[in-house]
């Protein structure tokens, strides 16, 4: 039996709506016995994957028919850098061989991106003493065998197992997957584990002495694993190990491309296109080639209009080899009645006269497609990043027009096939802007569609682009078009192109595709633009920094002296950018468990205490977005201010509970300006972000400015992936965007720059 894999990323989008429902019904049918809130909690883990301090990671086995197979309900505790397996669990009505382990093998690499340093869950015992009902007890055997084969084993020497009421049977063993570390946790480190488990996972139902009795069994430093019972050393050797997070792109080639072939004086779009670029990339070794799968023409008609589609594979079965259709009669005055003959309704369904029907058109579009699907389905699988190379191209195609060199618009059927899993943004890097991409999703709010590209003032399609053109309808705001000047310099384009990108972390999607055109390049015979390979290798690592998974599809790029050079530029930096990974929040030696969840409970103060000095480095610390020559500047400003008072030109209002610092900023008047404020930091404790303190903090913060005669605040962030809740937290509380200062911390780390007025501006 053929299925899949994929991450459920929410439970809105329809198909994941459907998983989850599917979810549901197995673990209520497969436990019977577990709490129904356990279950029916599973939508609002996942829309707000902290709200148990354990971030929810769902998995789905599915068949061909989006049925789902089994499931895995994995939990994260990025505080402490753990994984917790809650259900791996297999539809009976539904079984196929090798679904367990392949779902169990997609935790385990879920668990090495997260950088884990360990999975944990729990087993019913194989302990006579433990387990009474022989029956059970064999089935419990069998479950710990199925996980020694991957090296998982109960953790021995401990009072995990220590029933909740006493006399209770089958209390369960913690077991531990090392996920292929030779170095097993330490003591200390293994007790704040199992207190997080106990705590979180099980509040309200462990006692804090049951808690404390437990977690005070963990004496072995490192822990110590049962040996093995089931399966011997030399078997589980052969387990396959967990693997390393993005491991390579997948690269999906349309093979069959050559056989679209117009060999007429100024046509470009040609074959030698694909082959120097792949010259360059074999040059690579972070590819894997994967085979195109076949998809159904469904696909493409769910995108464009189902007489179009059929039109053009009509047309081009009607054509004679080596001779070719050109639009030339285009019927705009009554488009209700098109010619009877296909030759002459070829402009009925076209927007130009130079992209012609030939007998194998249709079959080389329909196989790009097949490409970019294949591409998409991989991304949904787990890839981080996979590559259509296809011709020909697509972004020009309409939902019922084709035209500059495209047919079928690959990169937007991909996409449409995504958002039934979750938001989608295109990207498009064409010179030329993606009229067919707009023309699809122009109603649309479940898909971005940004474009950076030639003006159409003088590039083609003419028609099309322009920088009011923003959506209708639910799709108002979710087109974003920036058309650049004919003389367009790298350095304007990677201002451009950071616009571009803040709107993209603005819409956080989860799936982006990228319409990657080389046509930018110095000498391209279709663009006006001056791209050398240095500047293909810096915009790939501006996108790849961003860490969305990403499907890339092929569209323009026609100087064939430079195209792969350039392909091979722009692949290594996406490559190198997409490998960067956002600061990780430290562990903390103690955890509040049980934050209040009212700003109104708090103690606010804007007097400083030499003991905030070290508080506030600790809160600043424990964010984990700071640099520590940032955390240094914070402690220095808290020194400043206890020593000059006022006069140091430095304001600080804190929140705090039980003596414990939760929050503060820290703000103050601009130098040689009037009525002018920076808010130099405003900082949560991590315990208590996501309950509204900040927006309090915040608001309380600008009612003091406003009190010191304070017009308007500014203030400054970074454009980096790690900083994106920040700027989502600016935008919700009314700050508008003055500027943004490309690589201004560092290469590819920009600054943005707020503003808000909060009283009338004098006179």
């Amino acid at each position: 039996m053929v299925f899949r894999i994929r991450k459920v990323t929410d439970s809105t989008t329809p198909g994941n709506a459907t998983a989850v429902r599917q979810v549901q019904a197995i673990l209520r049918h497969q436990f019977a016995t577990l709490d129904a809130g356990v279950v029916d909690d599973l939508p609002v883990r996942l829309r707000d994957p902290l709200s148990h301090r354990l971030n929810t990671h769902l998995l789905v086995a599915e068949g061909a028919d989006d049925t789902v197979r089994g499931t895995a309900v994995v939990y994260f505790a990025p505080d402490l850098n753990f994984c917790f397996l809650d259900f791996l669990a297999i539809d009976p009505r539904k079984p196929g061989r090798g679904v367990g382990a392949a779902l169990y093998e997609r935790v385990r690499d879920e668990a090495v991106a997260l950088r884990a340093h360990g999975l944990f869950f729990e087993c019913l015992p194989d302990d006579p003493a433990l387990s009474h009902d022989l029956e059970r007890r064999k089935v419990n055997a069998s479950r710990l065998h199925f996980y020694e084969r991957f090296g998982a084993r109960p953790i021995a020497n401990t009072a995990y197992e220590t029933p909740l009421t006493e006399g209770d049977d089958d209390p369960p063993y913690l077991v531990l997957d090392s996920l292929g570390r030779e170095t097993l946790p330490g003591r200390e480190e293994m007790r704040r584990i199992v207190r997080a488990i106990l705590e979180r996972k099980y509040a309200g139902v462990c006692s804090p002495d049951y808690v404390d009795r437990v977690v005070a069994s963990f004496n072995d430093d490192p822990v110590v694993l049962r040996p093995q019972r089931y399966v011997t050393k030399r078997r589980a050797a052969t387990a396959r190990p967990p693997r390393p997070p993005r491991e390579g792109i997948a690269l999906i080639i349309n093979q069959d491309h050559d056989i679209h072939h117009v060999n007429e004086r100024g046509y470009v779009e040609a074959p030698v296109r694909i082959r120097s670029i792949l010259k360059e990339l074999d040059r690579l070794d972070i590819f894997k080639r994967v085979p195109s799968r076949r998809f159904s023409e469904t696909h493409i008609k769910a995108v464009h209009d189902g007489r179009f589609v059929d039109y053009l594979k009509r047309a081009c079965a009607n054509v004679e080899p080596g001779q070719s259709i050109y639009p030339y009669v285009f019927p705009i005055r009554n488009q209700a009645r098109p010619p009877r003959q296909l030759p002459m309704r070829a402009g009925y369904w076209c927007i130009d006269t130079f992209t012609p029907l030939n007998a194998n058109a249709y079959r080389a579009a329909r196989k790009s497609v097949d490409c970019a699907l294949t591409a998409a389905v991989r991304v949904l699988e787990g890839d981080h990043l996979a590559y259509a190379l296809i011709r020909p191209p697509g972004h020009h195609a309409e939902q019922r027009a084709f035209g500059g060199f495209c047919y079928f618009n690959n990169a937007s059927i991909a996409a449409n096939y995504l958002s039934r899993y979750g938001r989608v943004a295109v990207l498009d890097i064409d010179f030329h802007h993606g009229n067919g991409t707009q023309d699809i999703f122009y109603h649309r709010k479940d898909v971005l569609t940004v474009s950076l590209h030639g003006d159409p003032s003088f590039a083609y399609p003419f028609f099309s682009g322009f920088r009011d053109e923003i959506g209708v309808g639910a799709g108002t705001d979710f087109n974003l078009n920036i058309p650049l000047a004919e003389d367009t310099t790298p350095e304007v384009y990677t201002s451009a192109l950071e616009t571009c990108l803040q709107r993209i972390r603005d819409f956080d999607p989860h799936f982006l595709v990228l319409a990657l055109g080389f046509d930018t390049a110095r000498g391209d015979p279709t663009g006006t633009w001056r791209h050398r390979a240095v500047d293909f290798r810096r915009i790939g690592r501006a996108i790849g920094v961003e860490g969305i998974a990403t499907v890339i599809v092929q569209e323009g790029g026609y100087r064939t002296r430079t195209l792969g050079i350039n392909a091979r530029n722009f692949f290594e930096g996406l490559w190198q950018g997409s490998r960067i990974e956002p600061p990780r929040r430290p562990v903390r030696a103690t955890q509040q468990e049980h934050p209040i969840r009212s700003a109104a409970a708090l103690a606010w103060r804007n007097d400083l205490r030499e003991a905030d000095v070290h508080s506030i480095r600790d809160l600043v610390t424990w964010t984990g977005v700071f640099s520590p020559e940032e955390i240094d500047v914070a402690a220095e400003l808290v020194a400043e201010r206890i020593a000059h008072g006022p006069a140091s030109g430095y304001h600080f209002l804190i929140a705090e509970t039980d003596g414990r610092v939760v929050g503060f900023t820290c703000f103050g008047p601009i130098p040689a300006t009037v009525d002018r404020f920076d808010l130099y930091w405003i900082a949560v404790d991590p315990d208590y972000q996501g309950q509204g303190f900040g927006a309090e903090l915040l608001r309380r913060t600008e009612a003091m400015i406003e009190g010191l005669s304070g017009v308007r605040i500014y203030v400054e962030t970074s454009t980096g992936r790690a900083y994106a809740p920040t700027r989502k937290f600016y935008h919700r509380m009314q700050y508008r965007k003055a500027a943004t200062l490309p690589d201004f911390y560092r290469n590819g780390d920009g600054k943005i720059i707020f503003f808000k007025n909060i009283a009338p501006t004098k006179v």
